[in-house]
């Protein structure tokens, strides 16, 4: 938990552009859609800036039973937080995400209104235009509708997926994770300290 957050803190300074919106998921097994025993676990950072329209994707992963076969943003669902959707992004999954694997990390940008960026479906779906697509994903992450998902071969629906939140503006994060790592030393220090 602490490493996602000092990592969080870290992207959320690294990252820092025009006008950014973040969101964070943990990803699990229960939280699929029928929910699973998997004990694969995962945490996922999606970061939209609205002026350049660009979409950082970061995520780590690891302890899966399968070895993964795909993964992306699905949206939107008919309710926050519940059910499943089609597939936003990229078909049939990011580019460069670790397949074949069952732990891993991925960091990429998308330019959001490149065609590319998107499952075909989602952009017909939207107006079809690059600019209802982002839209609608834009939509579906600001109200809890849309998901990260890391499909598996023992588990080609999902194997981990979690809801993709708003986060906490960037300075918390910080603040958050750093008060933390002073707690966590100060607390190794109190423990091995003579009496």
């Amino acid at each position: 938990m602490l490493r996602n957050l000092v990592l969080v803190a870290f992207l959320t300074v690294a990252s820092a552009s025009a006008a950014p919106i973040y969101y964070v998921a943990n990803l699990t097994g229960p939280a699929e859609s029928p929910p699973n025993a998997s004990p694969g676990t995962g945490f996922a950072l999606v970061s939209i800036d609205t002026v350049t329209h660009l979409m950082t994707v970061n995520a780590n992963f690891s302890g899966l039973l399968g070895t993964t076969t795909a993964s992306h943003i699905h949206s939107p669902t008919a309710v926050p937080g519940t059910g499943t959707a089609g597939v936003a992004t990229t078909t049939p999954t990011f580019a460069g995400f670790p397949l074949g694997v069952t732990a891993g990390t991925y960091s990429a940008t998308l330019d959001m209104t490149l065609a590319s960026s998107y499952n075909p479906a989602f952009v017909t779906a939207n107006g079809g235009t690059t600019a209802g697509a982002e839209a609608a994903l834009a939509l579906g992450l600001a109200n809890g509708s849309a998901y990260f998902n890391i499909h598996s071969s023992v588990f080609p629906g999902g194997e981990i997926r979690g809801f993709l939140l708003v986060a906490p503006e960037p300075g918390t994060f910080a603040v958050l994770g750093m008060s933390l790592l002073g707690l966590g030393v100060l607390r190794r220090f109190r423990s091995h300290s003579p009496r």
